[in-house]
């Protein structure tokens, strides 16, 4: 009953704002209402997201100063939108503030101060098209565009709960992550490969230019990783539990509940103990959608010889032989003695031989297969009906028959219908999700949930166009990039001249009335404290990297063994993107800043602002390390100068040079503080963190 209140309540709220109250409950241009049949009704095949994609008339104009504003379709629509409300769009940035957005928004890192200057004073008429198409290609733009779908993903690398095993091959997806966004991978591809890379035929390809001597393929290898995704999730290891049962199925209800938000941004876990209550998902459509995973079962696939794991896995058990000898000595002595073990158990412990090349992936196993019954509220101890696949019935005719429980490659069919042109939300769900990380909310705000208790889209029409352009252009994302980014809209100031009318009417700017000022998220901030000091590691890929970190909170929760640091102290200066992901232990800078919690599907990072943040940055080990470094960099590139130091630590930081009365004061500071202060309080710098 209570949810049924706040989801009402929520309605209300979304219905009465002053710029939402008026869309339409269905999409403008030429949708077709579905037809009904005996098991939903109209209005529920009739919600906005299940219609099919209008081919929206894009917007035209009669005024030369409207004519003159639109530089691509994207404007047309906006526009048209901010005219309803008698509202005029912002004025575009200067050059200094396009190429920090630009950059940041790209590649996650500050724009240098060569790059900048190069930039504002480039005179020919396309250099902001040649700026995104050079950040598009930059080897950073992957590694930045990776980490915003290893949060839908739900991408860890350990399972989290009492025991969060290690899964020590989890890096090789986030490295097929970055190099998918790198390469421009088109997206149906993409999502064929994470749900059904076991599946794809790779029988002719060739394996000659295998990169880790597996005899598969590179595109071959690449799908056994990319199907890793499937298994990602947390998962709650039995410890002597006879109920197996029980775990499975949670595994099984994981894996639904992901892949429906992730490519269909709908919450069909809310039907795994009844009908959805808000949204037409019947509980036995659950059940059909979660049979498509009914044979699927971990899968580590190792990538060396059978001689090469035997004599891994006896200096394995030598050394693990000799450390539980230790732990069992542990609890009969104290003090000093306790003291001694401890140390002698993680020299040990560091003996260990490092894993063994593998794929954490996924396969089909049919004998293993696990009969998928609808569950009396959601409970494995009470089956109800055998089903078998079926996607969504609100999404296909009502005629659509359950495919056998046996049925070949089942997660390809999945895929194939998700990625089908058809299919009416999986194009508007990544183009919402793309438009989300260029102007901090979504077309639709709700990234995760476009059924009913989910927001309507501010544009209706402009999210049809580009879902329509994004297929048409092959699910490419560096096209959709080049489209947004090169529109007026993206390069508005954040501040305006009409701001006072913009807050009366548009007060959250669902109708992008300007570019809103974002904070970095915690990554950002690492890495350009990184860059700025000139400490940043850029090798790519390979094994994650683990840091050092109070010692208690490593005691707290681990072994020694599950914590080992990273002997090479230069790799703990890599993109944050290559840190270690464990979801019992976040690495407390990235937490602060709002890190993912790695536990579920994030569809948007927060962005709080609390004490612990400026304490961080002002007392926290890395912040003070990094200034120390900053503070050297000064000087080596800016001499004994104390004004050209000051010169350059703003050009650094903020990309522009200092005020007079910031040189002034920077100055009299620096008479009776070291460098390093200076530096420090530079990354504390609003400007620093907050991208306009």
């Amino acid at each position: 009953m209570l949810r049924a209140v706040a989801a009402w309540v929520t309605v209300g709220l979304i219905l009465s704002s002053p710029v939402l109250a008026q869309e339409p409950l269905a999409n403008s241009g030429t949708a077709v209402k579905a037809t009904s049949n005996s098991e939903y009704s109209d209005d529920e095949r009739n919600h906005w997201s299940l219609l099919p994609r209008a081919t929206p008339a894009i917007p035209q104009f009669q005024a030369l100063k409207d004519q003159a504003w639109i530089r691509n379709p994207i404007d047309a629509f906006v526009l048209e939108k901010l005219r309803a409300h008698d509202l005029d769009p912002s004025v575009e940035a200067d050059r200094l503030t396009l190429i920090r957005r630009l950059t940041f928004d790209l590649l996650g890192l500050p724009p240098t101060p060569d790059q900048i200057e190069e930039f504002i004073y480039d005179t020919t008429p396309d250099a902001y098209e040649r700026l995104v198409d050079r950040l598009l290609t930059s080897p950073h733009y992957g590694e930045r565009w990776a980490q915003h779908w290893l949060d839908i993903s739900r991408f860890a690398e350990t399972e989290g709960f009492e025991y969060d095993r290690h899964l020590a091959h989890a890096w090789r997806y986030r490295d097929y992550v970055i190099q998918s966004f790198q390469n421009d991978l088109p997206f149906d591809q993409f999502v064929r490969e994470q749900l059904a890379g076991d599946e794809l035929d790779t029988a002719g390809a060739d394996s000659s230019d295998s990169i880790t001597g597996s005899g598969m393929s590179p595109r071959a290898e690449a799908a056994k990783v990319a199907v890793g995704f499937l298994r990602f999730g947390p998962i709650r290891r039995n410890a002597g539990n006879p109920d197996v049962a029980f775990s499975r199925n949670e595994v099984l209800t994981e894996m639904t509940d992901t892949v429906g938000v992730t490519f269909l941004a709908t919450t069909v876990g809310c039907a795994r103990c009844h009908d959805h209550k808000f949204d037409p998902i019947r509980q036995k459509d659950y059940y059909r959608f979660q049979a498509y995973f009914a044979a699927v079962f971990e899968n580590e696939i190792s990538l060396t010889d059978a001689m090469t794991e035997a004599a891994w896995k006896a200096e394995s058990d030598k050394v693990t032989a000799q450390a539980k000898k230790i732990e069992s000595e542990l609890d009969k002595v104290t003090g000093d003695a306790r003291i001694a073990l401890q140390r002698q158990l993680k020299e040990i412990e560091r003996q260990l031989p490092p894993p063994l090349p593998a794929i954490a992936s996924v396969v089909n196993d049919q004998q293993k297969q696990t009969a998928i019954h609808v569950l009396k509220r959601g409970d494995a101890t009470k089956p109800q009906e055998v089903v078998g696949p079926r996607p969504l019935g609100v999404l296909v005719p009502g005629d659509t028959t359950e495919l056998p429980a046996t049925v070949d490659s089942p997660k390809s069919r999945l895929a194939n219908w998700i990625i089908d042109p058809a299919n009416p939300l999986t194009a508007r769900v990544i183009v919402n999700r793309i438009w989300q990380r260029h102007f901090g909310q979504g077309l639709v705000r709700t990234a995760n949930d476009f059924g009913l208790n989910g927001e309507h889209p501010s544009h209706p029409a402009l999210l049809d166009y580009l879902a329509n352009e994004f297929i048409a252009g092959g699910w490419r994302i560096k096209s959709l990039h080049r489209l947004i980014l090169t529109s007026n809209t993206y390069r508005q100031v954040s501040t305006a001249a009409n701001t006072l009318r913009g807050l009366q009417v548009d007060p959250s700017n669902r109708l992008l009335w300007r570019f809103p000022r974002l904070r970095l998220d915690a990554e950002q901030i690492r890495d350009a404290m990184l860059a700025v000091s000139g400490r940043l590691n850029t090798q790519p890929g390979g094994p994650s990297v683990i840091v050092p970190v109070d010692t208690e909170l490593v005691e707290l929760l681990y072994k020694p063994s599950q914590w080992m640091v990273t002997e090479n102290r230069f790799e703990h200066l890599r993109r944050s993107v290559y840190l270690i992901k464990k979801r019992n232990l976040r690495l407390p800078f990235l937490e602060v800043f709002d890190q993912s919690t790695l536990q579920a599907s994030c569809p948007q990072r927060e962005a709080s602002t609390h004490a612990p943040q400026a304490l961080e940055l002002l007392n926290g080990t890395l912040s003070n390390e990094l200034a120390v470094e900053f503070a050297q960099r000064l000087e080596r590139d800016g001499g004994s100068d104390r004004s050209r130091q000051i010169e350059l630590a703003f050009q650094l930081t903020t990309g522009r040079h200092p005020t007079m009365q910031q040189r002034d004061l920077a100055l009299r500071f620096l008479q009776s503080q070291p460098l390093s202060e200076f530096a420090l309080a530079m990354f504390n710098l609003n400007e620093f963190l907050y991208v306009k």
